[in-house]
């Protein structure tokens, strides 16, 4: 009777122990050292919800209240002061243990990874990171899919090693890592009546379009951009691929979107393509979002040589380095 009152009070259920496992300590670590959840959430490249369920769990384990509100901010409990030195070391500790890569030689590796993309980014990948696995992991094999998959589930089944593009979700273990920030611009033929003169809204807007969507949507930013001027655009085609839009851009006088690097940054390879067919950018006349490209990976390959050697290659072959090295 008196065992079964001592794990009620401290808010055990009954045969349960407290589960403190590696990726609640770091998650403790950043709480504690930040003082705050959302920049606790920005150094572990998740979401503030996530990080305030993370805390939530850190409080019902710990029974302790760990971070209070005080005015503006949130200020530690004694514990939580308490807690701060022995976590840190604790994280340093998993850190050395799970050092990814550490003496891991690319050279003798022999892996195949898969990586989820769309077609315009695999074919911005594909030239760069095999130039780089030949010259530093001969050994390993790449796969590319299509965006067929919900990444978070993929993820985490292991289906795929690595999802690249627009990450559009942050499941509570995902780990994301931001890579570029692009524009998106107009791509049309060569000769194109619009590469002559000003590219106005009432001009851009009387072209033929075509739309890049894998669900078949007809609108998107540049719609909403143009209704803010009183402005439609007629589109003409809806396809699920950048390739096929630009591959028609080429052969027609159909406007289709890509996406460039932003004024003074080095040149994506994410417009190779459509330099490739031949393609003129034009800079649209209206406030476009940016666009974000970024990787996600499951926290379980954070300490995996391979893994990071792979994060790496993507990260040098979208940011320029992968050319460099040709």
């Amino acid at each position: 009777m008196s065992s079964s009152n001592s794990r009620s009070k401290s808010g055990m259920s009954s045969g349960a122990e407290p589960v403190m496992d590696a990726n609640l300590a770091v998650a403790l670590d950043a709480l504690l050292a930040e003082e705050s959840v959302t920049r606790a959430a920005a150094r572990l490249h998740t979401s503030p919800a996530a990080m305030s369920r993370t805390l939530a769990r850190l409080r019902r384990i710990l029974q302790d209240p760990l971070l209070v509100r005080a005015g503006q901010t949130m200020v530690p409990t004694p514990r939580a002061r308490a807690l701060r030195e022995e976590t840190a070391a604790v994280v340093r500790r998993l850190g050395a243990l799970l050092a990814p890569g550490a003496g891991v030689d690319p050279a003798v590796l022999r892996s195949t990874f898969t990586l989820q993309v769309a077609d315009v980014v695999g074919a911005a990948l594909a030239p760069g990171m095999l130039r780089l696995a030949g010259q530093e992991a001969p050994g390993i094999s790449l796969r590319f899919r299509a965006e067929e998959w919900e990444a978070g589930p993929a993820l985490r089944e292991g289906r795929i090693d690595l999802e690249v593009g627009a990450i559009d979700h942050v499941d509570p273990e995902t780990r994301v890592e931001e890579l570029v920030t692009l524009r998106m611009t107009a791509a049309v033929r060569a000769g194109h009546p619009l590469t002559e003169g000003n590219l106005t809204p009432d001009r851009l807007a009387a072209a033929d379009h075509v739309v890049v969507s894998r669900r078949g949507r007809f609108t998107g930013p540049l719609d909403t951009a143009l209704a803010a001027h009183g402005l439609r655009r007629r589109v003409v085609v809806v396809l699920p691929g950048h390739l096929a839009a630009m591959s028609l851009a080429a052969r027609s006088d159909i406007v289709c979107l890509i996406p460039t690097a932003l004024p003074g940054a080095a040149a994506s390879p994410l417009t190779d393509a459509a330099f490739a067919l031949g393609l003129r950018v034009l800079d649209i006349p209206l406030p476009l979002p940016p666009l974000t490209i970024g990787m996600a990976w499951h926290p379980r390959h954070a300490a995996d040589g391979g893994h990071h050697w792979l994060r790496g290659a993507v990260r040098r072959t979208l940011r320029g380095a992968g050319r460099s090295a040709a």
